[in-house]
């Protein structure tokens, strides 16, 4: 097998991994939801259902860049306002962890897939950081995290691989013709307008 090859087979495995991680997700969700249980099991049952959640993203991540590295992704583009990706992100990280503010302006993307990637990037400056707070400034196709640290700052620009959110991020904004990069003390995600 050729290295061109290991994309695809990044892929297949991602879409293999897709089966049995719905099988746990949907049966520890059913669990919760089924019955009354012991706090104790209730508090089990929902720890899986969100690591499950969690494996799902990660899977996802993998297999975009994958299909990004391999040329065979098409993404389903559509306009969206930057500032209300910047706020559905929030909420996936946690939104009084991340302070939104600015003007939106309108951009083609693909919007969970971006959703996710602004998300990894704030959770990456918060967690990378040791930041208990990040800001994220919106002013239309440039959309601005801060503060970023010493320690963030590679990471969140993938110069080193330590974030798998925040490469898969670099690479989808770079696969839509956008950038990444480092401004003072803030991390610039910059869509095509």
């Amino acid at each position: 097998m050729g290295e061109h090859n290991f994309p695809r087979l990044v892929s297949l495995a991602c879409h293999d991994l897709r089966t049995p991680l719905a099988t746990v997700h949907g049966f520890a969700k059913t669990l919760v939801q089924a019955e009354p249980l012991a706090e104790r099991t209730a508090r089990h049952l929902g720890m899986i259902e969100e690591a499950s959640a969690q494996m799902g993203d990660l899977l996802d991540q993998v297999s975009l860049v994958a299909r990004i590295e391999a040329g065979r992704w098409e993404p389903d583009l559509e306009e969206s306002d930057s500032l209300e990706l910047a706020r559905a992100a929030a909420e996936r990280v946690d939104s009084s962890r991340v302070e939104v503010g600015g003007s939106g302006g309108r951009v083609m993307v693909p919007v969970e897939s971006t959703e996710r990637a602004l998300a990894a990037f704030a959770d990456c400056a918060l967690r990378h950081g040791g930041l208990d707070r990040v800001g994220l400034e919106v002013q239309g196709a440039a959309l601005t995290f801060s503060p970023t640290t010493r320690e963030s700052a590679p990471v969140l620009t993938a110069e080193e691989l330590r974030d798998l959110g925040s490469a898969a991020g670099r690479r989808l904004v770079e696969a839509l013709g956008g950038s990444v990069a480092l401004d003072g003390d803030g991390f610039v995600v910059r869509f095509p307008g």
